[in-house]
């Protein structure tokens, strides 16, 4: 059987996102180039989003510098929200201008993008003469997916049928929520948007559909490998002659031929796919490792492993060993060694390591916590406004010297009232934010036994927009993590290695660091080059047996991050940007390390009360 059997849409997987990008704009480049002017323009169906930014921004590239024209190039974007104002923050035509069509020679005649400024009984012939528009181009010849949680393409939910075309639709509840963060708050996201439908799509002569981050993982199996269903609308692309599915191997994870290989075909033995297979075998059968059996291998398409290593017994022995290995307490950590900790905001520290963050502490290293962004837009104004308070409470009764306190909170208080949602924030609440969001963090790293001098605010260029998208990684956020580097001279480094955050804030950081060492270190036996631990943020853990160490924490420590974590008290209660989990991230934490620790027991492992993990590069 093949290793892609079961993919009823062909996939790709390009780890690399740069890669990824790049693959995807050459298609479109050489589509465009290989049409004559004097032919039917090329028209593509656009979308919006965190995902095709990449390949925006390496199609404007190869117009820059290898001389891609877009002057015989049609558009129609999938969606708008409804009501939305074209110029408003949020307008997926301002997105549109702002991320392509402002860097290209496109003529402006041959953009269109629903309108969401329309009267409600404007709508429907809106939509009409938007199909009626395609229909006019000679049809689309690309058309450029994103796939939303619930498996939404465009703006179709769950409950769009395959005959739907361009029409005003009610957004779910899921998609809503995702979409909070870009609108500072689930109230403030419009309930309705005009999208293509799924006949719209379908009718798209070549269809590119891009998804990265384990957050797509589930949704990408399902579309991929599932049957056709109206609840997952990404699943009607299987009925389309030349689908294309672009995944990154976090979003390629669930697919058969990544988690399970060895269901479809003959596979090559490494230790890694032992340690996935025999974990997966133990937790299908709900069998501890060292009791699975020649008979259990059999049933589960394993007894070439058994063959390969002669018996059962020698297979459990072998994978009990190494995951026992993995096993890291205090004493087995590093001890008076330099250890730079990078934290993209000024919670994932204590968030995803504050157990590890402790232990480190108490083995006398010299840690450095280097706080990457300043988190601020992630600070509600009624907080900001709470500190404001505390000022004017303060100057009131002469602890602190009225005048500068009355010019500084009245322009925060002026700014704020004056601010419509999702609107940038004036420099002088976003310093305010800043502040506030520092100030958290050294207490946090004090709660988990560091001193406040360990704390770094490097508060990186490419975060400094005021709004929820950022710049791209630049020269100036590089250098300054290289002099971080290059100042600290540490043995060891920890990274953030979680890639589902829902602004993508880790990933850039962790760009901008693996530049800095890539120039510091140019090979892995470069001298002085660290060793770099992944830690995993609050949205999942390592899995058991891809972590390179397991961190076991008592029921005392893992009270102490706890702790650690409440001093993040602008971000407790209600979170800013919680994704699709209502829980706060103290809870989340607690039954991530809890199951983790359970999972290890379910193996016939060591019981512990809870652990973290992490993966050495």
């Amino acid at each position: 059987m093949s290793p892609t059997a079961r993919e009823k849409i062909r996939t790709v997987i390009i780890d690399d996102h740069t890669e990824l990008a790049h693959e995807v704009a050459e298609r479109i480049a050489a589509l465009i180039r290989s049409r004559r002017p004097d032919e039917r323009p090329v028209v593509l169906g656009l979308a919006t989003g965190s995902t095709p930014i990449g390949v925006y921004r390496e199609l404007i590239r190869m117009h820059r510098e290898e001389g891609l024209s877009f002057q015989h190039v049609v558009t129609f974007n999938l969606d708008e929200y409804w009501p939305m104002p074209p110029d408003a923050v949020n307008s997926y035509h301002r997105f549109m201008w702002e991320n392509l069509f402002d860097h290209i020679d496109i003529d402006r005649s041959r953009v269109h993008i629903p309108r969401g400024d329309l009267p409600r009984t404007e709508v429907e012939a809106h939509t009409v003469a938007y199909e009626q528009a395609i229909r006019d181009a000679g049809g689309i010849d690309l058309q450029l997916l994103g796939i939303g949680k619930t498996g939404h393409i465009g703006f179709n939910e769950p409950g769009s049928g395959m005959q739907s075309r361009t029409r005003l639709i009610a957004l779910d509840n899921i998609t809503r929520r995702d979409a909070a963060a870009d609108f500072f708050g689930e109230e403030f996201v419009p309930r309705e948007a005009i999208t293509m439908g799924i006949a719209s799509i379908l009718d798209a002569r070549e269809i590119a559909i891009l998804a990265t981050g384990e957050h797509k993982a589930r949704v990408i199996r399902l579309a991929v490998e599932g049957e056709v269903s109206m609840e997952i609308a990404a699943t009607f692309l299987q009925r389309h002659a030349n689908t294309t599915c672009y995944v990154d191997a976090a979003a390629a994870a669930d697919l058969t031929r990544v988690a399970t290989p060895w269901l479809l075909d003959e596979v090559e033995w490494t230790e890694a796919l032992m340690l996935k297979a025999v974990s997966w075998l133990s937790l299908t059968t709900n069998t501890a490792i060292l009791k699975l059996t020649q008979h259990d291998y059999a049933e589960h398409h394993l007894s070439s492993l058994v063959a390969r290593h002669g018996s059962p017994g020698a297979v459990n022995g072998e994978v009990f060993n190494i995951l026992s290995g993995k096993i890291k307490g205090r004493s087995k950590l590093p001890q008076r060694e330099r250890i730079v900790v990078f934290s993209p905001h000024p919670d994932d520290d204590v968030i995803s390591m504050g157990g590890t963050l402790h232990k480190l502490a108490q083995n006398a290293n010299v840690l450095t916590v280097a706080y990457m962004t300043s988190g601020n837009i992630a600070v509600f104004d009624h907080e900001a406004r709470r500190y404001v308070d505390v000022l004017e409470r303060l100057a009131a009764s002469d602890r602190l010297p009225a005048a500068p306190i009355e010019a500084f909170t009245t322009a925060v208080r002026g700014a704020l009232a004056g601010k419509s949602p999702g609107q940038i924030d004036a420099a002088v609440v976003q310093d305010l934010k800043r502040v506030i969001r520092e100030a958290e963090a050294v207490s946090g790293i004090e709660a988990a036994g560091l001193k406040a001098a360990s704390a770094r605010f490097l508060n990186l260029p490419f975060y400094q927009t005021g709004k929820v998208k950022k710049d791209p990684i630049g020269p100036k956020d590089v250098a300054m993590v290289r002099a971080l580097l290059e100042e600290m001279q540490p043995a060891y480094i920890f990274v953030a290695g979680d890639l589902s955050d829902p602004h993508g804030t880790h990933r850039v950081c962790k760009e901008a660091i693996d530049a800095a060492c890539a120039e510091l270190w140019p090979t892995a036996d470069s001298p002085g080059r660290p060793e770099i631990w992944l830690y995993r943020g609050a949205w999942q853990e390592w899995p058991v047996a891809e972590a390179t160490w397991l961190v076991p924490l008592s029921q005392e420590e893992l009270r102490l991050k706890i702790q650690a974590i409440f001093k993040h008290q602008s971000q407790k209660d209600s979170a800013p940007f919680p994704g699709t989990d209502d829980r706060e991230f103290w809870q989340r934490v607690e039954s991530r390390n809890k199951e983790t620790a359970a999972l290890l027991n379910r193996l016939g492992l060591a019981e512990y009360f809870a652990m973290e993990a992490y993966v050495v590069v």
